[in-house]
């Protein structure tokens, strides 16, 4: 079942977009501020965010670059602010496409239809290898000689930002963000953990990692 994530701080918007999209056959998660939004995305990604920009603890553009910067999936926004400037602020930030309000529930639908479909052509190869690793960015998942790994969203959400940069340097403020939200970006040891985790699932020998690299007080490296 497709997951979408719904953005708003209107409780009868809200309500009314669960029941119809659950009607059309999607699972729908909600979320009424930015922070919460972030959480939800990075414990369960979605395969959709409909996110509304004014939101009571910060910019909907915010919410915006934290997703992007750990995952691609499909940002709609929907959002009573008309003007172009605040559309293009928005699509600049990472958004694939913008829906003013009031709107039809056939156009959501219809958007919500062309950018999953774009995701998909999109991720068509999305497969990196790094040893006797295969992670595959498009499925979400991780296996050892084809046997698959169990990893945690949050596991997951880590390793996926770190892939997806490869060979670059993650720094730690930009990992906190993306997969914990605004409010942790001082939680350096929540890193240290899940980085030990996932070397005790990857890595050959987690004491001398070859995958996930530590750069010591400024962040991590993927390296295939």
């Amino acid at each position: 079942m497709r997951k979408v994530l719904v953005v708003d701080d209107e409780p009868q918007l809200l309500r009314a977009l669960q029941i119809n999209l659950r009607a059309e056959g999607y699972e729908v998660s909600v979320a009424q501020d930015g922070a919460s939004a972030l959480r939800a995305a990075a414990e369960s990604p979605p395969h959709a965010v409909v996110l509304d920009l004014g939101l009571p603890d910060m910019d909907g553009t915010e919410v915006i670059q934290g997703i992007r910067g750990w995952t691609d999936i499909p940002i709609i926004v929907l959002s009573a602010r008309h003007g172009s400037s605040d559309k293009v602020e928005a699509l600049d930030a990472g958004a694939d496409d913008y829906v003013t309000k009031p709107f039809g529930l056939d156009e959501l639908l219809a958007r919500l239809r062309a950018v999953e479909r774009r995701r998909v052509k999109d991720q068509d190869g999305a497969v990196v290898h790094a040893g006797d690793l295969t992670i595959d960015l498009a499925a979400s998942s991780v296996s050892r000689n084809g046997e698959r790994i169990h990893l945690t969203p949050r596991e997951w959400a880590v390793l996926q930002l770190l892939v997806e940069n490869a060979g670059k340097l993650v720094s730690q403020q930009q990992l906190l963000l993306s997969v914990w939200g605004p409010a942790y970006t001082e939680e350096t040891q929540y890193l240290r953990v899940y980085l030990a985790q996932l070397r005790r699932k990857l890595e050959p020998d987690p004491a001398h990692p070859v995958y996930l690299l530590t750069e010591q007080g400024m962040g991590y490296r993927f390296a295939p």
